[in-house]
């Protein structure tokens, strides 16, 4: 079986961001109406499987901005901004990326998670990253320092009242798996589909 990061409930992360059209089935295989509010992908390693489902599906994390990786001179935001995602989707790991983190090794960023954003998206303010565009010359400073807690579900994330939201595609049978409030208990959290299945 893998060796997959076992990370605290609170610290820091990396946040970057990627395009989810609205009403994809990502790889937990949640409910397309999951994609109408904040949803995120999670480093491949911090998430619990290489394929499909793993661990990390369907929790929530409240994700706070600190300050971009990389901006000369650096930037520090006017105001602190934090939004509550849902964890949908997974991050490949890779050699050299920002999902590159594992139990011995860090990215460039020194975290050993990252956070992928689904932004641009209708459930996100287009003002969400700060920016001084007069300065830099850009608004998208692409990557960035944050903090992250864990935080249930039911009582945190925007989509919990909305029943579509939540849940898995049925179609998708046991090759999905997507709680509303995952604990950490195996009654309630997704096992790891690649342990599960003999992947690498």
């Amino acid at each position: 079986m893998t060796s997959w990061i076992q990370y605290p409930p609170t610290g820091l992360a990396t946040l970057t961001h990627y395009t989810l059209p609205q009403g994809y089935v990502a790889s937990c295989g949640c409910t397309p109406g999951s994609t109408k509010y904040p949803t995120a992908a999670l480093s491949q390693m911090a998430y619990g499987s290489s394929a499909n489902y793993g661990p990390g599906c369907g929790r929530c994390f409240n994700l706070t901005l600190v300050n971009p990786v990389v901006s000369t001179p650096p930037f520090q935001p006017k105001e602190t901004k934090h939004i509550v995602v849902k964890i949908t989707d997974l991050c490949p790991l890779s050699q050299t990326g920002w999902c590159s983190g594992t139990p011995d090794r860090t990215n460039q960023a020194g975290a050993q998670l990252n956070f992928d954003l689904a932004y641009p998206s209708d459930a996100i303010p287009s003002d969400f990253f700060p920016h001084d565009e007069k300065l830099y010359g850009y608004k998208d400073f692409g990557v960035w320092n944050i903090e992250y807690a864990a935080v249930p579900c039911l009582t945190s994330w925007k989509g919990a009242r909305d029943s579509s939201a939540l849940g898995s595609v049925r179609a998708l049978g046991s090759s999905g798996c997507c709680p509303s409030e995952p604990t950490g208990s195996s009654e309630d959290t997704c096992p790891s589909y690649s342990d599960a299945n003999g992947l690498p």
